[in-house]
């Protein structure tokens, strides 16, 4: 009857590997001998196990170096250990009869995979002990020893871990070798206690009676479990001029308690299957917990700051539009790029739970009410939207407040020359001074009055003017607006009455006007011509005053031609100023020549040469300072300009290299030209060449601020926005983080479900190539076509199952995640609720509850504790208080989450 062990191996004996320590074991120098002593227990053990062996062929060895020269028991061996058949043996006696055998025992040690170092076949033959005692050993490892593993460790070190964990509870026993621990005989009888507790008391064995101990445990070994007397009690027990007890003796005997209590190790087989399926869910309880809270603090930090951002509240003052402006650009630039990388941050950590979720055969996290990542999205969303609107509203706002100030300084500037032409003007037209006036008095009088009708009708279009910018101020909501239409209706009261007692003044004279003969008609002429022009010099000055407001260098190239083409009419009028003074001149040499007083004064208007003179000395003044004035603004439109091309320069070098850098992911991400790790660390390169480039943006964020503070609004030299660049990045930033995300999701599954590189390389291929619309997921007939290439025999039915695994929502669409779980789920080395219900069967002797007890005997404290505090209560019959139902637990352990 074959081992456990070897029936193992019988069933997984295809490409095997033997464990590198087995070769280094192996690797004894020829020229060195065994110690005696160790010669010696080696031949014992050795015999022993062999026997143990041969025995269930009906036979045995006597000397181990010269039963096995003819290489017939050597053979039978082997087939009793491996219950295969080996090559019939050669039947005669001669040497090369002997050596024929033991080649065909070697070569079929060989062809398991072994190492044979420095073994010949001669020299078993001629009865070397070194050589026999070593292939004897390399068999022992190979079928008694080498399957054993704990916790995915070597043989060795598994068999050495064993015995450690076995008879760690156990007083005066520390493992830590296969020699020197063991002389005390403690080890021995703390195994058999472990597993038999009916065969030795272990309280009443003393430390100091090794002999005792050893002898105690031998037999009991022999007696009761099968195990031969492998080893000498004496020879192991240590002694001044001894050497150590023979490590491959000890772990040959040891080995042979392993294989005796394997039935022992189902329970801490399940017992570490239900640690595994515990810690998984424990761990993932606490992602669900952490995206929870993570969720509720960024939807909260949006909830708080929307309102925030579609409030409209217009201020009164550019100055207090400048300070919302640069809370805006603290929120864009402090507050909001945190929130973008926990938004991301989220995304991911959802996706990575979502797959560990899958992998252990978990249902999908599904968070509380309003907290998915879609939720968030829009959310998201929605703060910017509001950010978009309340930006444009900023902006709008500050155009409007600089237009309305421009027009309230224009309006204060006008209603100033209207009032100050208008002063006195009513007191003069209610005069009575031609009641008493000769008929040339009176006739000047008429003639004043017909100037100052034409100097009123010049005024008209500066009333209006006023007006209109009333009007403007009052659509643009100006702060003020009440005062500038209280003074735009007093002047147009005052204007109105001016009108009225004009007209009532002009009837009055013309009245008179048959009494009045004589007018002096150069006075008259001399006041008809001068007052337009006066007029004209003053709409002159306040043109050249005049405020202007604009945004580019060609809006002052155009004021600056319309200043110098009015410098060119400046020689005109000059022209005509000295006309004008020409007919002064000659109203004095009529005085002279007639006798007329020389402080004769022209009746007919207020003008006089000198006030001509004065006005049109201001008027050449202010054209070089009105020409000074538009140079400068010409210089502040060049600077204007320097900032628009400047961030152009980046903006235009930013906005490419953004899209450069999103297609090179998107080709790493359908690049299957290397494993896993080689596009991972080609993502981590592109991201550290993404964080890399992140002065720039700052540098280009920096230069937008100037822009704005110079109250740039456009940019003909590029068609990127900073809107554009900003949303550019922050998409660059998620994609890169996503794509890692993704690609470490790839290894977590590969890993997790024991997928090579070059599996995972072919599903990829043959995902990428039946992915026709290149949209991230195979159609319907897409996926039937792939897997009849991969040599599916698919019916209707059978489709239909499939589909439901690997589109369960029914989209239409097979994503590459559910592909590659279709592929492995049905080799997978999954874990399953029937599993964890088989583990917790064994634990519990095969009753349908376990109890407390066995709990904390069995798991680890915190794994005991755990399902102790969550298991239910067993209600089935054959009970007993105190029962717990670990069915109930380990199904719902598959089942929907508490979160």
């Amino acid at each position: 009857m074959m081992s456990m062990m070897e029936m193992q191996y019988n069933n997984n004996n295809n490409g095997y590997v033997v464990e590198e320590y087995m070769i280094q074991e192996d690797e004894w120098d020829r020229d060195m001998l065994l110690d005696p002593a160790w010669e010696k227990q080696q031949r014992k053990t050795f015999t022993a196990w062999c026997n143990s062996h041969l025995r269930k062929a009906g036979t045995q060895i006597e000397n181990i170096e010269e039963d096995f020269r003819n290489g017939l028991k050597l053979m039978l061996l082997l087939e009793v250990i491996s219950g295969e058949r080996l090559p019939k043996p050669d039947r005669g006696k001669m040497r090369f009869h002997k050596i024929a055998n033991v080649n065909k025992a070697l070569d079929y040690i060989t062809s398991k995979g072994v190492k044979l170092v420095s073994i010949g076949a001669e020299e078993i033959v001629d009865g070397n002990v070194k050589m026999t005692l070593g292939m004897i050993w390399t068999i022992i490892l190979r079928f008694a020893i080498q399957d054993i593993s704990v916790e995915e460790t070597s043989a060795k070190e598994g068999l050495l871990l064993w015995c450690q964990r076995k008879t760690a509870p156990y007083r005066n026993v520390n493992i830590q070798n296969f020699h020197c621990n063991w002389k005390d005989g403690l080890a021995f009888c703390a195994l058999i206690h472990r597993h038999r507790p009916d065969l030795i008391d272990y309280s009443k064995l003393n430390k100091d009676d090794p002999l005792g101990n050893l002898n105690l445990a031998l037999e009991i070994a022999e007696k009761h479990l099968d195990i031969p007397k492998m080893l000498d009690p004496e020879e192991i027990i240590l002694h001044h001029n001894t050497p150590k007890p023979d490590e491959r003796a000890i772990m040959t005997y040891v080995s042979c308690f392993y294989h005796a209590f394997a039935g022992a190790e189902q329970a801490e087989t399940a017992a570490n299957r239900i640690c595994k399926v515990l810690g998984v869910n424990q761990e993932n309880e606490k992602l669900m917990e952490e995206y929870e809270r993570l969720a509720s603090e960024l939807l909260e930090w949006i909830r708080r700051t929307t309102p925030w951002l579609e409030k409209r509240s217009p201020e009164s003052t550019m100055a207090a539009m400048r300070g919302k402006l640069e809370d805006f650009r603290d929120y864009r630039r402090m507050h909001k790029p945190p929130k973008v990388q926990e938004k991301c941050q989220l995304e991911i950590s959802f996706n990575t739970l979502q797959t560990k979720l899958h992998i252990s055969n978990r249902p999908a996290f599904m968070p509380s009410e309003g907290k998915m990542v879609s939720d968030i999205t829009s959310a998201w969303h929605g703060l910017e939207h509001a950010e978009k609107g309340y930006e444009e509203w900023l902006l709008s706002e500050i155009r409007r407040l600089e237009r309305v100030e421009h027009l309230a300084q224009k309006f204060t500037q006008k209603v100033a020359t209207h009032e100050s032409w208008a002063q006195g003007k009513d007191q003069l037209l209610t005069l009575k001074d031609y009641e008493s006036a000769s008929l040339t008095e009176l006739r000047a009088l008429l003639r004043k009055h017909e100037a100052f009708e034409s100097d009123l009708a010049a005024h008209q279009d500066r009333v209006e003017q006023i007006a209109a910018i009333a009007q403007e101020l009052n659509e643009l909501d100006y702060h003020a607006a009440g005062v500038i239409n209280e003074r735009c209706q007093m002047i147009c009261d005052q204007w109105d009455q001016l009108g009225t007692l004009t007209q009532k003044r002009r009837e009055a004279l013309e009245r008179t006007e048959k009494l009045l003969e004589t007018i002096d008609q150069l006075f008259l002429e001399f006041a008809k011509r001068s007052a337009p022009f006066n007029n004209w010099m003053e709409g002159a000055m306040e043109d050249l005053q005049d405020m202007f407001m604009v945004h580019s260098v060609d809006e002052v190239q155009s004021l600056i031609s319309a200043h110098d083409q009015f410098k060119t009419t400046l020689p005109e009028a000059d022209s005509e100023r000295q006309a004008i003074l020409s007919i002064y001149n000659e109203v004095q040499k009529i005085a002279q020549s007639y006798g007329i007083s020389s402080k004769l004064t022209n009746i007919y208007c207020d003008i006089t040469p000198a006030h001509i003179n004065q006005t049109w000395e201001q008027v050449k003044r202010l054209v070089p300072q009105r020409g000074s004035t538009l140079q400068e603004e010409l210089s502040q439109q060049h600077a204007n300009e320097r900032l628009r091309r400047q961030f152009a320069v980046q903006a235009n070098a930013i906005g490419p290299w953004i899209q450069t850098r999103m297609e090179e992911i998107a080709r790493s991400s359908v690049d299957l030209g290397g494993s896993l790790e080689d596009q991972m660390n080609q993502l981590k390169q592109y991201e550290h060449d993404i964080i890399s480039y992140k002065p720039n943006i700052d540098k280009l964020e920096g230069d937008h601020q100037l822009i704005q503070e110079s109250l740039i609004f456009d940019n003909k030299h590029t068609n990127y926005t900073m809107e554009h660049i900003r949303v550019g990045w922050e998409s660059l930033l998620t994609t890169i983080a996503r794509t890692i995300n993704e690609i470490e999701t790839q290894i977590l599954t590969r890993d997790a479900k024991g997928i090579s590189q070059q599996q995972l390389n072919e599903f990829r291929s043959s995902f990428t190539h039946f992915d026709r619309k290149k949209k991230g997921g195979m159609e319907t007939d897409d996926f039937r076509a792939c897997l009849i290439s991969m040599g599916y025999d698919l019916g209707e039915a059978e489709f239909a199952r499939i589909m439901c695994l690997v589109d369960p929502n029914g989209s239409g669409k097979v994503t590459f995640q559910a592909f590659v779980d279709f592929m492995t789920r049905e080799t997978g080395d999954t874990d399953t609720s029937e599993q964890v219900v088989a583990s917790f069967r064994i634990l519990a002797a095969d009753k349908p509850y376990i109890l407390v007890d066995e709990l904390r005997r069995e798991l680890p404290p915190e794994q005991a504790e755990y399902c102790i505090s969550r298991m239910p209560p067993y209600k089935g019959p054959e009970g007993v208080p105190g029962a717990l139902d670990y069915a109930a637990f380990s199904t719902a352990l598959y089942g929907e989450s508490d979160l």
